[in-house]
């Protein structure tokens, strides 16, 4: 299902059968749910820039809450909500978090993260209720072929051609999105309803997320680690930005706390119970770039 004037080139080399509309019209979701007997949800605001809650909860929330309805009455054998690693809380590289740590205060003042643990617990509340067969899939940080947005992958194109290239302390987990792809088909076979998969990989902080990259593509030649009052300077003065101008800025208060933060977290449940493939992040980030070339992101 995709909008009149949605950007199609993800789907390039696929044949989709496409139904154009909006999954926010109860009308269009019930025509396009006739004969289906799976529903993966995976429409959702994804911006991580924007802090206002509000910005969110129209697609992330309210859209969830469509889509469960919509279902149930068009009789969905099976609902698979795309989540986020974001709903759980994080935890070290030692201690990684997993699916029965808690959503923490600090990941509850991004709009984004406190959006997507709010559809989480929505599908699984409507499980509880209904019996319904809702299955969470919650992926970490994807990298690969076809981010046509470009979303996370934003991440390698800024770094591309940098002679230096400055980080924050933090880190995440990383993980290729085929390998995302293959667990969602997983889930819809092997996965248990009312139970939510962390979908992850590789937990790196920056530093060494970056010199993966060096060795795939020699980018970017130099590494520098920013102080953390420096970012957090950076931050305030983003934070006071949208006070007065009403407008999202780059970098805030929030964001700059959760860059510095460990967000890392364990694929034990997926590759136990859904078999969740693990290939390496080199791969992610070769199968990106290449990607990213052939389409004409990568400056020459």
């Amino acid at each position: 299902m995709v909008r009149e004037r949605s950007n199609l080139l993800s789907l390039k080399g696929t044949t989709p059968e496409l139904f154009i509309g909006s999954f926010l019209n109860p009308t269009d979701l019930k025509k396009a749910l006739v004969d289906c007997q799976v529903a993966v949800h995976v429409a959702a605001n994804t911006s991580q820039w924007a802090s206002d809650y509000e910005d969110y909860r129209k697609p992330n929330i309210d859209g969830t809450r469509l889509m469960l309805e919509a279902c149930l009455n068009a009789g969905i054998e099976r609902f698979i909500f795309v989540g986020s690693a974001n709903a759980f809380g994080p935890g070290s590289q030692e201690a990684p978090g997993d699916e029965s740590t808690p959503f923490t205060k600090l990941q509850r003042q991004s709009g984004y993260m406190r959006s997507k643990y709010e559809a989480q617990q929505l599908v699984l509340d409507f499980h509880r209720k209904h019996n319904f067969p809702a299955i969470v899939v919650n992926p970490t940080f994807m990298l690969g072929k076809h981010d046509a947005k470009p979303s996370s992958g934003q991440m390698l194109l800024m770094a591309h051609g940098k002679k230096l290239m400055p980080h924050p302390t933090g880190g995440k987990n990383f993980v290729h999105v085929e390998d995302v792809a293959t667990g969602i088909v997983s889930a819809i076979e092997k996965g248990r309803s009312g139970e939510c998969y962390l979908l992850a990989n590789e937990n790196l902080s920056y530093q060494e997320f970056f010199s993966k990259m060096q060795t795939v593509c020699d980018w970017p030649k130099h590494l520098v680690k920013l102080p953390k009052p420096l970012l957090n300077l950076a931050g305030q003065a983003g934070t006071w930005y949208e006070r007065l101008s009403g407008n999202p800025a780059k970098l805030n208060d929030i964001n700059a706390k959760l860059l510095q933060a460990d967000n890392y977290y364990s694929p034990a449940k997926a590759v136990r119970e859904l078999q969740l493939p693990q290939t390496p992040v080199e791969e992610a980030i070769k199968d990106a770039l290449v990607w990213f070339e052939e389409n004409g992101y990568l400056k020459k």
